[in-house]
Order: C-alpha cells, then structure tokens, then sequence
C-alpha cells in the first residue's frame, strides 16, 4: 500500500506520494521495472484545475531532460509538462484518452501519465527531489498561493 505525506492548507489536503521522487514543478516519478513512470503530483493537479484534455507524447516520442512530455488544458489554463528524466516514451496511459479527469481523481495511481524507458537515470537521480523535500517546497508553494 502507497504511503503518503499530508498536509492540509486552507482548506485544501494535499498528499506526497513517499515512493515517486519529484521535478521541482510537481511531476512525479516512479520507478517500475527499470522503467521510470510519469504523473502530476497531487499538489499540481490541483493547483491546475479540472483536467479536461491531456496530450501525451506518443509511444517511440525521445524526451530530453526538460523536454515536453504532455500538456493538459483545464478549465483554468493550458499546461505544458516538462520530462523530469531523459528517455523513450513507451507506454501512454490509454485511460487518459477518454477520462482524463483520472489525474484529478488518482493522481497517483489510475491517473499515471506516461511510462519512459530511460536513457540516463544515473545522470538525471539527483536533480530530483526526494518525497520529504518536495513535500517541503509544495507546502511553501501552497502557503504562497494562498497568500496572493
């Protein structure tokens, strides 16, 4: 079973799922199988609204670090999601094609984004944030929203 990192701010919860580790702008990784699987943390899946489209790279799509990876229209703004890692798109989550909303509703699990098979996992490891410390920076972010 998932284990979870929780706060709640306003009135806002938000979780951190203990097992991914994180890009500083909120997409989780995990990894399975040697592959790395990709999602939008619980924090910025709220932060962007309800998801209405998401466009995912298709399946052979070669990601460099930062390149992007999908884009997701809500019915607050148009995201564009940068690849946390370097790799090759091999499996596109076919859910997402109908009910994108699963990234609202299980952002961590059914609502999975993308599966890559990396390129340089030893190069891209320690850009990444570990649970604890992304959990850290979302609660400042979320504190900060809910100042402006």
């Amino acid at each position: 079973m998932t284990e979870f990192l929780e706060t709640t701010i306003d009135k806002f919860t938000f979780r951190v799922d203990t097992t991914s580790l994180y890009s500083n702008e909120g997409v989780w990784v995990r990894l399975e199988n040697g592959r790395g699987k990709l999602g939008l943390s619980d924090f910025l899946q709220q932060r962007s609204g309800d998801i209405a489209f998401a466009e995912v790279k298709p399946a052979g799509t070669i990601l460099a670090l930062d390149d992007e990876f999908a884009s997701i229209e809500t019915v607050k703004a148009n995201v564009m999601l940068a690849s946390p890692v370097s790799g090759k798109v091999v499996q596109v989550n076919p859910a997402l094609e109908t009910t994108p909303e699963l990234i609202n509703q299980d952002p961590f699990g059914e609502g999975w984004v993308c599966e890559v098979e990396l390129s340089d996992w030893d190069a891209d490891r320690p850009r990444l944030l570990d649970a604890a410390a992304y959990f850290e920076k979302m609660k400042q972010d979320a504190e900060e929203a809910q100042r402006t």
